[in-house]
């Protein structure tokens, strides 16, 4: 689960110079989208002082003019102007959908990483119990916190706040929130997931589920359709209760022919998720935003050429995406020109 950007790629001399035109049209084509918003140390950041200006992040008044003191993109809510560096390491805030790996079982609690400079700690009073019963939570709650996440499980979870110490406190409250199976956990550089209003996709057309967390880690995973585990409970509650009290988890050998189906991943979904996996790893190495659009037309180009799963993560494949993205921009860009000319 290494850095996706450390993507080693063999090109020839024809690729190069390919790669090369795509990556500057691409940057003449951001400079020109971008002049204002872009910045660098000491330039100077257009303000109007009679509306009044909260000076924040990446800024400093000199002179009398606000100037930037890092290199990033100039960011305007409100009245607050700020500079997002380019490049920086994951900085958490209250909302934000992560993807973590645990870690550690303590008392009440869970340690994840979730690639910051701390753990993140998530409360066995902060999610919804396997019963989805609204109670407190005992001692044989406690006891059975194996059961419900271990070592080394992936779990989706929300930002919920933090300590004094600069610790994170996780929630996972919600049915969306969770453990994840069936699927691969990517590490790619945070900035290059923008925070979004939506961060769970479900690919229909594949059948597979991505999750673009905040902190830089991706899931992509088999769909699975929420549980309303209040509506099984009601249903088979003596049988709850005899899985709240084993504690350990089923092997495989004790499945039923019917549980061992219901958990089985079809070959095609998993190769769809292979081809979702590898086109986030290429979009990472050439350092293009991570979206849902961008993966599935990666993923799209790949099927459309009858490119192998393993060769997505050749040289050729790399080249064609990046020619891609750049012929995309041109023709939005010229559509925008054309637009402002009416």
């Amino acid at each position: 689960m290494g850095e996706m950007r450390e993507l080693q790629l063999s090109l020839n001399q024809t690729q190069k110079l390919r790669l090369e035109r795509a990556l500057e049209k691409l940057e003449s084509l951001s400079c020109k989208a971008n002049s204002n918003a872009s910045v660098t140390i000491a330039d100077t950041i257009p303000v109007n002082y009679e509306d009044g200006v909260l000076k924040g992040h990446g800024t400093a008044e000199l002179d009398g003019q606000v100037v930037a003191t890092v290199c990033g993109v100039v960011e305007r809510v409100n009245k607050l102007v700020y500079v997002r560096g380019l490049r920086g390491r994951y900085k958490p805030e209250t909302g934000d959908i992560i993807v973590g790996r645990i870690i550690e079982i303590a008392p009440k609690r869970w340690r994840l990483e979730i690639n910051f400079s701390q753990d993140a700690v998530l409360m066995l009073s902060s999610m919804n119990l396997p019963d989805g019963i609204q109670r407190r939570r005992t001692a044989v709650d406690e006891l059975n916190m194996r059961s419900i996440f271990e070592e080394n499980d992936v779990v989706c979870a929300e930002v919920r706040g933090f300590q004094h110490d600069g610790s994170l406190h996780l929630q996972a409250r919600s049915q969306k929130y969770g453990k994840l199976e069936r699927g691969q956990l990517l590490k790619i550089p945070p900035y290059l997931v923008k925070r979004r209003k939506q961060h769970f996709h479900h690919l229909e057309q594949y059948g597979i589920d991505l999750i673009l967390g905040c902190n830089g880690f991706i899931w992509v995973g088999e769909h699975i359709e929420p549980r309303d585990d209040m509506a099984e409970d009601q249903l088979d509650k003596p049988e709850q209760q005899k899985k709240q009290t084993n504690t350990s988890k089923p092997t495989k050998s004790s499945l039923s022919l019917e549980e061992q189906e219901r958990t089985y991943t079809s070959l095609e979904t998993r190769q769809f998720i292979c081809r979702a996996a590898n086109a986030v790893r290429v979009l990472s190495a050439l350092g293009f935003l991570l979206t849902v659009e961008a993966i599935v037309e990666a993923v799209d180009l790949g099927t459309s050429l009858n490119i192998e799963i393993h060769e997505m993560l050749g040289a050729e494949f790399c080249v064609l995406v990046a020619e891609r993205e750049a012929e995309k921009r041109s023709v939005l860009t010229k559509k925008k020109g054309s637009l402002k000319g009416y």
